[in-house]
């Protein structure tokens, strides 16, 4: 049976350097078997103010805590790294980056949260994890959810956000069954993971909350701009390529 491995990471900040210093994790072996992980880590980078603002965890509560590469999570981690089972995060991108620092060669079979949501919940203003927690009503059962898994509900904690996460992962499921029928939803998802997205509202920018495909018609000169100007990620690039070919 397919194993489902929930993660998030708390870094020192990031930046090429930045390490981990928390990790949250669940392995969902089946509905009724569910591993818990939420481990500090130790590292010799030092923690940026910026990251610590965020997640409030301070060097003092580092002290004496085994580096990430002797978590217990990893050494799970590793025992179940192949295709067949399911790594999943909300941005799995910057987390997985993270592990790779550490040493981390995946095999897993990926499931992006966030790119999935963009896919399955395209009329949502945001898809930050934390707005999803509220615009969908997952606060409204994470109460009963952490009691059963021993978990404690923190904004920016890594295990408050997996908590969140496995929560936003039931509905996505959801939403697979309705807009894609009787399928292989994990591997569906998987597929969303890997599929960029066709989005259609510019989020900034001077024509914020605009359609996106309105102003490629009105004015494609910005649209060329952005393009070659801007940082922008992959699904804005691949938005912005459609329109500009």
């Amino acid at each position: 049976m397919a194993k489902y491995i929930l993660f998030d990471t708390e870094t020192t900040g990031n930046g090429i350097d930045d390490r981990i210093i928390q990790i949250g994790g669940m392995i969902i072996h089946d509905k009724d078997n569910i591993e818990v992980f939420d481990e500090l880590c130790s590292t010799i980078i030092p923690i940026s103010i910026e990251a610590m603002a965020v997640h409030h965890i301070t060097p003092e509560q580092l002290t004496g805590k085994p580096p990430f590469i002797q978590s217990n999570f990893l050494s799970e981690l590793e025992k179940y790294n192949e295709p067949s089972n399911f790594l999943i995060a909300h941005n799995i991108n910057f987390d997985l980056d993270m592990l790779k620092k550490e040493g981390f060669e995946n095999s897993y079979t990926l499931i992006d949260t966030l790119r999935c949501a963009k896919h399955l919940l395209s009329d949502q203003n945001s898809h930050a994890l934390q707005y999803l927690r509220y615009s969908l009503g997952l606060y409204k059962n994470e109460i009963a959810e952490a009691a059963k898994l021993g978990v404690v509900i923190k904004a920016h904690d890594a295990i408050g956000d997996v908590l969140v996460m496995k929560l936003l992962l039931s509905r996505l499921v959801e939403q697979t069954k309705e807009q894609f029928g009787a399928v292989d939803i994990m591997s569906t998802l998987a597929k969303l993971t890997i599929t960029p997205v066709l989005l259609s509202i510019f989020k900034f920018g001077k024509y914020k909350d605009r359609s996106i495909e309105d102003i490629a018609r009105e004015d494609l000169k910005y649209i060329e701009w952005m393009r070659k100007n801007l940082e922008l990620d992959e699904d804005m690039r691949y938005t912005l390529d459609y329109y500009l070919h």
